[in-house]
Parts: C-alpha cells; structure tokens; sequence
C-alpha cells in the first residue's frame, strides 16, 4: 500500500484557478535556454517543426477544415501548460524539472504563441490571471442526462 509521502509526491495537480501551484517564477529568456536543452529535440527549435506535438500557432484554424490545435491555439487555461510540463516532461525523466524551469518554459511557450510579452515573469501569482485565446472554446455539456 503507498505510504501519504509516496501518494504526495504524485498530488501535484494544478487546478485552472491555479490552486497548487508551487512558489516560484521564471522568465522568457529563460524558457529560451531550458526549451533548447529540454524540449527542442522534440517540438523543434521554435514549437513550430516537430516531430512530436506542435506547440505554438494555430490561432484562428480551430473553425476551419484543418485546425491547428496547440497550446496557443486550443488549450483554454494556462495553468493547464504548468502541470503538463511538470508531470509528464521532459519525456525521458517527467518531474525532474524545478518550479522555476516550469514557470520559464511556460513563458518562453505563452511568449512564442503571442499570449505574454518578451518581457514577462511568469509565476504563482502572474500563471493565473492569463487569459488564454481560446478561454471560452469549451461549453458546458448541455444535455440534463449527464452529470
């Protein structure tokens, strides 16, 4: 049975209203250097090539015949990006990144997709209050027989 040490170091989710978030904080040109080292041998050297998952653009396809979904384009909250990155990557050694290499990709990816300025210090109380494109793509299911 998994002691409450074993089951906390996997309780780590990040709520949309950034409920969890770790204290910590990082900056564009930061996630620059992380992203190359980390991320680039996956997602291309601008979000953009591959092989895996594109992370930036798309913004503007999601109603057309060949929509682009990416964190820029698709995701509505951008704590969602915080807990994707600390829980599942790098993909060879997920959780093994600081809050603060966290915080700096996400403002490095956020930047690239338009949403922050180069400028910008993403952290425990900035990640919240951003406003992702496509906050109000998702609906409530209207049906009454579903919960």
């Amino acid at each position: 049975m998994a002691t409450h040490e074993e089951i906390g170091k996997w309780n780590i989710d990040i709520s949309p209203d950034g409920k969890g978030l770790p204290p910590g904080q990082g900056t564009v040109s930061e996630g620059a250097q992380i992203y190359a080292k980390t991320c680039a041998y996956c997602h291309g050297p601008t979000g953009v090539e591959g092989p895996q998952n594109r992370l930036v653009g798309g913004q503007g396809s999601l109603d057309t015949h060949h929509p682009v979904k990416t964190v820029g384009s698709y995701w509505p909250f951008a704590t969602t990006l915080f807990d994707y990155i600390r829980r599942a990557m790098p993909l060879t050694a997920p959780q093994s990144l600081s809050p603060n290499k966290v915080y700096a990709l996400v403002a490095w990816i956020l930047y690239r997709n338009h949403i922050v300025e180069k400028t910008a210090v993403i952290g425990q109380k900035t990640l919240p209050t951003i406003t992702m494109p496509n906050y109000n793509g998702f609906r409530p299911d209207p049906r009454l027989d579903l919960p």
